[in-house]
């Protein structure tokens, strides 16, 4: 299980929300490039940015800051945050990101996304489904920063993007994004069940290195963690031992 450090970009500078929340932000000092840096002096390989003004907007907001971050840092990069027209995604890439990460129009057009494959490729599409969860209801796909519902549940979006020959879903439990109270393993362990031949990346609530091997359990290829490593909760070297003894 790969873990890929997640960096959050609001006006050019590193946050994160609580629960998506643009009115709970909190912000980091370091530049991005640097907090990317950093990382990848641990020996971590891959990073996930979001542009946060372009899940607001549908525009993208941060090209500067990714190009900065592919071209000085080694790292492989997924950007992710209001990519609806595949222009968007063909600058994303351009800046020297390997994957975007396509969420809202996932969602409310699949098949306009899945035309994307013909000339992306799908290993450079990661469907992003953010979904929230009722008691005794099949989680529900969210959209426009978690703001709308698509009324789409999380097994039919996937059922049709895996038919269509997609493989890298980037799964958050909007409940637990930014909350630090730990991954919704239930969650990940019926998408591995369900979805055995899927790359599924968890998103969400991780808090601490004690997390690592439960979820690694579920069957997920990768988590993302955002707020846990900022604010040392989760540290560099616990991710080191984790990976060595994997």
């Amino acid at each position: 299980m790969e873990i890929i450090p997640a960096i959050d970009l609001l006006g050019g500078k590193v946050v994160r929300l609580y629960k998506g929340d643009f009115n709970q932000v909190t912000e980091y000092p370091d530049s991005p490039a640097d907090v990317a840096r950093r990382y990848n002096r641990a020996g971590i390989n891959s990073l996930h940015v979001v542009d946060l003004d372009g899940a607001r907007t549908g525009t993208a907001a941060h090209l500067d800051v990714i190009t900065e971050i592919t071209s000085t840092v080694g790292m492989a990069v997924q950007v992710g945050g209001g990519i609806r027209q595949i222009e968007q995604a063909r600058a994303i890439i351009a800046a020297g990101a390997e994957r975007v990460v396509v969420g809202s129009t996932a969602a409310q057009d699949p098949d306009t996304v899945i035309g994307w494959f013909g000339e992306l490729g799908p290993d450079c599409v990661v469907v992003g489904v953010d979904v929230t969860i009722e008691p005794d209801a099949d989680p529900v796909v969210q959209t426009h920063g978690w703001t709308e519902s698509s009324n789409q549940t999380l097994w039919s979006l996937m059922d049709k993007f895996m038919d269509a020959g997609a493989y890298n879903f980037l799964c958050t439990d909007i409940s637990r994004d930014g909350t630090l109270e730990g991954p919704n393993m239930e969650l990940y362990a019926e998408c591995t069940r369900r979805y055995p031949k899927a790359r599924v990346i968890a998103s969400g609530g991780l808090s601490s290195a004690a997390e690592l091997p439960a979820l690694k359990a579920t069957g997920v290829t990768s988590v993302v963690t955002g707020k846990a490593l900022l604010d040392g909760r989760l540290t560099l070297e616990e991710i080191e031992q984790f990976l060595q003894s994997e």
